[in-house]
C-alpha cells in the first residue's frame, strides 16, 4: 500500500525524533500498514524500539489478513487510531517484546485482549486467572482435584499447547498494562506469580489425568519458594516448589495406599507436572520448575510426607535451607496439606538465628552467590553483583530472620513490603527503607525489562549500545537514552552498597548514642540480638564498646559514628568480631585525639579495611599495635619486608641517640616490635608468602643482634675502661633461623664464636666476650612493652654443659675430638651472619669440610642419624598431642622433611655443590636437579613444608603464641582458616593439611627411612 497523492510521507528528521533508527525502512513500512499508520506516530515514539515496533505491527496486520476474517486487518488499524489507549498497548507491547510479539502473530486474534478500557487499571483476581487456565486444558476448575482429560495423545498434546496459549493470553495483558500504564513493580511480580500458582494447577490437573485414577488416593501440595512463594517472580524465571504429599484416607480414617505406593504416585505426578511446564512443544515452553530446594536437594526424592520433611528439617536442614522456607507459600494442588506444610515450616524459619551455625551459614551463602559470577559479568550483573538484588533480598532477609523471632509484623514474605514493615517496626531508618525501596523497585523494573524482550532469563545488563538504547527508552528515558539509563543504575547500585552496610550497623549507633532522629531506633534488646546475629559472642560488651566510643558530641565521637558501620560491618566478616571491636576500642582510646588517627581512618578506607581485618583476626598483630597504637599508620604503607642493611642503619642510629645500653635496646627493639607487625601484617593481608616471611623474620634478627652486639660491645668496653674491645665475635645462625625460615614463634637459635685481637689475654679477652654475650641474652630477653627476643644457645658444643662462647681454635679442637654426627648435622643450618666479618669467614672454613664431607658419610653415621630420629619421634612428641596432624614432629611434619633433606645433605653435598644451602626448599631442588629424589618427591615435599610452615604461623598469628596444632576452640580454627585464605564457616583447611602431610610421609618413608 503506498501514500496517496494528497498526503505526505513523515519526513526524515520527524521519523529520528520519534526514535527510529532507519527510518528509510520505517517509511516503507509505515506506507505498507496505510495512510492511517502515520497518525500512530506520536504513541510510536513512547516504544522501546519503534523499528521493531513497526515491523511487528506490519507482521501482525499481514497474520490477520491471512488468519482473520475479512475486514480483520482494518478493524485492528481502525482500533489502534480511533482509541490511543488500545494503541499505546499494542505498541508498547511490540517495541518492547519481540517474543511476545511473535506470540500476537501466531494468535493475531489475541489483539482484541488489548482494547478492554479495565485491561489498564484492573488486576485480575487469582482465582479468574486459575479457573481460565484450568478450562484451557480442559479441567473443571470447581472440583477438588482438577483432572485434565487427556486419554489419547492428540488429547494430550491438544491440552499443553492450550496451557501455553492461554499463559501467554494472560502474560500479553499484563505485560501490555506493565508498559503502557507504569504499574507498579510489586504488582507485575504478584500477577506473575499468581499466573504461576494458576499454571502448576492446570499442569498438576494434566499430570493427574496422565498418572490416571491412582492419582485419586494421594493428596499432593505444591508450595512455591523463591520469587514464586513471595509473590515476587519476574517476567522469566525458574518456579522454585517443593512438594509434600499424604495417602488419601478412607472411610474408616485408614490410607487407601501404603506408604511406597503412596511415594511412588506423588513422585509420577511430581515428574509429570514439572514435564508439562518445562517441555518444549509447537507453542514453545513456559518456564522450568525448579526442585532442587527440597531436603536433600537433587538426591532427595521429589516429594515427601509431612511428617519427613519435618524430621529433615528437624535434624539436617542448613540455615540457608531456612532462609529459603521464609518465602514458602502454597500454590497449588491440596490447599489444606499446603497450609499444614506452611504451618510447619514457619516454626523452623523464625528459630533459624539461634542456630549456632547461623552467622557462618549466612556469610558462606552469600560468599557462594558472588563466587560463582563470572569475572566478566561482575560489574554489569544486575541480581547477583555488588549493591545488586540480591544484597538488597539478602539484607532484608537476614533483618527479618533476626528481629522476627519477636515481631510477627516483619514477616511478610515480599521483599518490598517485608522492607516496609522494618521501616514501620523502627529496624530501618525511614530515608533509608525508602532510597533502598526506590533502588530494589528500579533494578527489579529493568530486570523485567531486560527479560521482556526475548523472554530470556538474564541478569546481566548488556553492553550493547542498540540494547542499552532500547532499555533506556523502556524505562522512560525517550532522550539520551543509554547515558540516562546508566547514570540511573550507578546511582541504584552505589545506594544499594552504602544501605547494606548502613541497614545492619548504623541502627545499632542509634541504640547507645545521639544521632539523627531519621535513622532507625532499635531498643538495647533489639540492638543485642542483630549483634548477636552478625556473630558478636558477647553482644552486651559490643554494645558497651559503641556506647564508649561514640558517646559525647565531641569531633572524634562524631568520626566514630561515621566510621562505625562499615568497621562493624567488617569485623563482622571476619573470624572473632568481639575481637575485632574490643581492639579498635583500646587502639582508639590510646590514640584519644591524636589528630591523624580518625581521618587517616576516614579518608583512606583501605587502611581501616585493613585494620578491621588484622584485628578480628589476630591477637599477634593486635597485640603488638596494643603496645604501640601509632603502628596504624603502617597500614598505609608498603607492607614489603626492609633488607636487614636497611634495618640495621635504623637501628644503629637509634642507639648514637640514646645515652645508656638500656635505652639503645629499648630502641632497638622498638623497632623490631614496629617491624613485626609489618611482617605480619603482610601475611595475614595475604602481601607476604611463607619463604618471604622467613626470610623477612631471619633478616629482621639478623638486624636486632647486629644492632644489639654493637650496642653491648661499646657498653662493656667503657665499663671495663678498655681503649678498644679485646677481641672480634661473631653470632652463627642455627636452626631456622641459620635456615632463613623463622617463624613468628622461633627463638633465634645460636652460636657465638670470638677470636682474640694479637697480643691480648686470652683470659681477659673471653671474659670480655663472655661478658658481651650475657647482657646481649639479658637485654633481649628482659620482659618490656616490647616483644622479647629469645636467644637460644643450646646447640653449641656440650650443650648446656658447655661454654656459651668459644674461640675459633676451641670450636676446631672440640669438633676434632668429640663431636657427634648429630653436631655434624646441626652444622648443616650454621650460617655466620652477624658480627665481625673476618671471624664470620673463618668459622664457615672450619665447619664446612665437617658438615659436607667430600665422600658423604658412612653407613654407620646414616643407621645412627635414622636412630636419633626415631627416638625423637617417640620422645618428643607432647603427651596427647596427635601425630598425624601435629604441625612440627607429625607424620610428614616438618621435621620428618627437614631431616630427610640434611640427611640427602650429609650423604652428597661433598660431591654436590647445590647441596651446600641451609635453606630446605633450596636443598630440595638441588636434590632433584641432582636426581638424589624425584621431582614429584621433591614437589611433594616442598609443598608440604610451605603448606605446614604457613598453617604454623597463622596459628601464632591467631592465637598470639605459638603453636604446633591446629586449634580445637572452633573460633579460632576458623580464623587459622580464614589466615590462610579458606572461607570462614568451611573446614578444607584440616582436609588439605592431613591430605600433604600424608603425602609428605610417603616421600619421607621412601627416601629417608628407604
Amino acid at each position: 500500500m503506498s501514500t496517496g497523492p494528497g498526503e505526505r510521507a513523515p519526513s526524515r528528521a520527524a521519523l529520528l525524533r520519534v526514535g527510529f533508527d532507519d527510518v528509510d525502512e520505517a517509511r516503507e513500512r509505515l506506507a505498507e500498514l496505510g495512510p492511517q499508520a502515520v497518525e500512530l506516530l506520536a504513541i510510536l515514539g513512547h516504544a522501546a524500539d519503534p523499528d521493531t515496533a513497526v515491523l511487528q505491527l506490519l507482521r501482525v496486520a499481514e497474520a490477520l489478513d491471512e488468519q482473520g476474517p475479512a475486514g480483520e486487518r482494518a478493524a485492528f488499524l481502525d482500533a489502534l487510531v480511533d482509541d490511543e489507549g488500545t494503541a499505546m498497548r499494542v505498541l508498547t507491547v511490540l517495541g518492547a517484546s519481540t517474543a511476545l510479539g511473535d506470540h500476537l502473530i501466531r494468535h493475531p486474534e489475541q489483539w482484541h485482549e488489548l482494547t478492554d478500557p479495565s485491561s489498564g487499571s484492573t488486576r485480575p483476581a487469582a482465582w479468574a486467572i486459575r479457573e481460565g487456565l484450568l478450562l484451557a486444558v480442559g479441567a473443571d476448575p470447581t472440583a477438588a482435584a482438577p483432572v485434565a482429560d487427556v486419554a489419547t495423545p492428540e488429547a494430550d498434546r491438544a491440552a499443553v499447547d492450550a496451557l501455553r496459549v492461554e499463559y501467554r493470553r494472560w502474560l500479553l495483558r499484563l505485560a501490555a498494562r506493565d508498559l503502557a500504564h507504569h504499574l507498579g513493580v510489586d504488582d507485575v511480580a504478584a500477577e506473575l506469580s499468581d499466573l504461576a500458582a494458576g499454571t502448576l494447577e492446570a499442569a498438576l490437573a494434566v499430570a493427574r489425568g496422565r498418572v490416571g485414577e491412582q492419582a485419586a488416593k494421594v493428596r499432593l501440595a505444591v508450595v512455591a519458594l523463591g520469587k514464586c512463594g513471595g509473590h515476587e517472580l519476574n517476567y522469566v524465571s525458574d518456579v522454585d516448589v517443593v512438594f509434600v504429599h499424604e495417602p488419601v484416607l478412607d472411610e474408616a480414617g485408614e490410607p487407601q495406599i501404603g506408604p511406597d505406593a503412596a511415594l511412588r504416585v506423588a513422585s509420577r505426578l511430581c515428574t509429570q507436572l514439572i514435564s508439562v511446564c518445562s517441555d518444549h512443544t509447537g507453542e514453545g515452553t513456559i518456564w522450568p520448575v525448579d526442585a532442587n530446594l527440597r531436603p536433600e536437594g537433587r538426591r532427595g526424592s521429589l516429594s515427601r510426607t509431612l511428617a519427613s520433611h519435618e524430621g529433615y528439617y528437624d535434624r539436617w536442614a542448613s540455615t540457608w535451607e531456612f532462609q529459603a522456607l521464609l518465602k514458602a507459600r502454597p500454590v497449588a494442588g491440596d490447599a489444606e496439606l499446603g497450609r499444614a506444610y506452611h504451618e510447619m515450616a514457619q516454626g523452623f524459619v523464625w528459630r533459624a538465628a539461634e542456630r549456632d551455625n547461623f552467622v557462618p551459614e549466612v556469610q558462606a551463602m552469600r560468599r557462594r552467590v558472588l563466587e560463582h559470577i563470572p569475572s566478566r559479568d561482575a560489574e554489569r550483573q544486575l541480581k547477583l553483583g555488588s549493591g545488586g538484588l540480591r544484597d538488597v533480598e539478602f539484607a532484608v532477609q537476614l533483618l527479618q530472620l533476626v528481629h522476627g523471632r519477636a515481631d510477627e509484623r516483619i514477616r511478610q514474605p515480599t521483599t518490598l513490603s517485608a522492607l516496609a514493615a522494618l521501616r514501620r517496626g523502627g529496624y530501618v531508618g525511614l530515608e533509608d527503607g525508602q532510597a533502598l525501596h526506590d533502588a530494589y523497585a528500579f533494578l527489579r523494573t529493568l530486570e523485567h525489562r531486560m527479560q521482556l524482550w526475548q523472554m530470556r532469563r538474564i541478569h546481566v545488563v548488556p553492553d550493547d549500545p542498540e540494547a542499552l538504547q532500547r532499555l533506556g527508552r523502556s524505562m522512560g528515558h525517550l532522550r539520551s537514552s543509554t547515558e540516562q539509563l546508566e547514570k540511573q543504575w550507578r546511582h541504584h547500585r552505589r545506594e544499594v552498597r552504602r544501605l547494606h552496610e548502613k541497614l545492619f550497623y548504623r541502627p545499632l549507633l542509634a541504640a547507645v548514642a545521639r544521632i539523627s532522629s531519621e535513622d532507625a531506633r532499635l531498643s538495647p534488646e533489639a540492638a543485642q540480638n542483630r549483634l548477636a546475629a552478625l556473630g558478636y559472642v558477647d553482644p552486651a560488651a559490643a554494645l558497651r564498646h559503641l556506647e564508649a566510643l561514640t558517646a559525647g558530641l565531641s569531633r572524634t565521637a562524631a568520626i566514630q559514628r561515621t566510621l562505625l558501620p562499615v568497621m562493624l560491618s567488617w569485623f563482622a566478616d571476619a573470624p572473632d568480631p568481639d575481637a575485632g571491636l574490643l581492639g579498635f576500642r583500646r587502639i582508639s582510646e590510646s590514640l584519644g585525639a591524636t589528630p591523624w588517627y580518625l581521618r587517616l581512618l576516614r579518608d583512606e578506607g583501605e587502611v581501616a579495611r585493613r585494620l578491621a581485618h588484622l584485628l578480628g583476626t589476630s591477637r599477634y598483630a593486635t597485640d603488638l599495635l596494643q603496645r604501640e597504637p601509632e603502628g596504624v599508620r603502617i597500614l598505609g604503607q608498603d607492607l614489603a619486608p626492609l633488607s636487614s642493611e636497611t634495618l640495621t642503619a635504623e637501628m644503629l642510629a637509634g642507639v648514637r641517640r640514646q645515652d645508656g645500653l638500656t635505652a639503645a635496646v629499648r630502641t632497638i627493639r622498638a623497632i623490631r616490635r614496629r617491624e613485626l607487625f609489618r611482617i605480619s601484617a603482610g601475611e595475614l593481608l595475604e602481601i607476604n608468602d611463607v619463604d618471604v616471611v622467613g626470610a623477612a623474620l631471619s633478616r629482621l634478627t639478623d638486624a636486632t643482634l647486629e644492632a644489639t652486639l654493637t650496642a653491648v660491645t661499646a657498653h662493656v668496653t667503657r665499663e671495663r675502661n678498655l681503649v678498644a674491645p679485646p677481641t672480634r665475635m661473631a653470632i652463627v645462625a642455627m636452626g631456622r633461623y641459620g635456615g632463613f625460615e623463622l617463624s613468628y614463634g622461633s627463638d633465634a637459635d645460636v652460636m657465638f664464636v670470638h677470636d682474640p685481637v694479637p697480643d691480648a689475654d686470652p683470659a681477659k679477652a673471653a671474659s670480655f666476650a663472655q661478658a658481651v654475650v650475657s647482657e646481649l641474652r639479658r637485654q633481649l630477653a628482659t620482659a618490656g612493652t616490647d616483644p622479647a627476643l629469645e636467644v637460644d644457645a643450646d646447640l653449641r658444643p656440650e650443650g648446656k654443659q658447655g661454654p656459651m662462647v668459644r674461640t675459633l681454635e676451641a670450636y676446631a679442637a672440640y669438633y676434632r675430638r668429640w663431636s657427634a654426627v648429630w653436631e655434624f648435622q646441626a652444622l648443616l643450618r650454621a650460617d655466620a651472619v652477624v658480627g665481625d666479618e673476618d671471624v664470620r669467614r673463618r668459622f664457615h672454613e672450619l665447619v664446612d669440610p665437617l658438615r659436607f664431607p667430600a665422600e658423604g658419610i658412612g653407613d654407620d653415621d646414616v643407621s645412627e642419624v635414622r636412630r636419633i630420629k626415631a627416638r625423637v619421634d617417640t620422645e618428643r612428641l607432647p603427651r596427647g598431642a596427635d601425630p598425624s596432624t601435629h604441625l612440627k614432629l607429625g607424620r610428614g611434619g616438618l621435621a620428618d622433611i627437614e631431616w630427610t633433606v640434611q640427611l640427602l645433605q650429609m650423604r652428597y653435598a661433598g660431591r654436590v655443590a647445590a647441596l651446600r644451602t641451609p635453606r630446605t626448599v633450596e636443598a630440595l631442588g638441588a636434590a632433584a636437579e641432582a636426581d638424589l629424589v624425584g621431582v614429584d618427591d621433591a614437589t611433594t615435599l616442598v609443598e608440604s613444608w610451605r603448606l605446614v610452615s604457613r598453617v604454623r604461623n597463622a596459628v601464632t598469628l591467631v592465637r598470639g603464641k605459638a603453636g604446633d596444632q591446629l586449634p580445637r576452640d572452633p573460633r579460632e580454627r576458623a580464623a587459622v582458616a580464614a589466615v590462610m585464605g579458606y572461607p570462614v564457616g568451611q573446614d578444607a583447611l584440616a582436609n588439605d593439611l592431613l591430605r600433604a602431610m600424608r603425602r609428605a610421609r610417603a616421600v619421607v618413608d621412601r627416601v629417608f627411612w628407604e
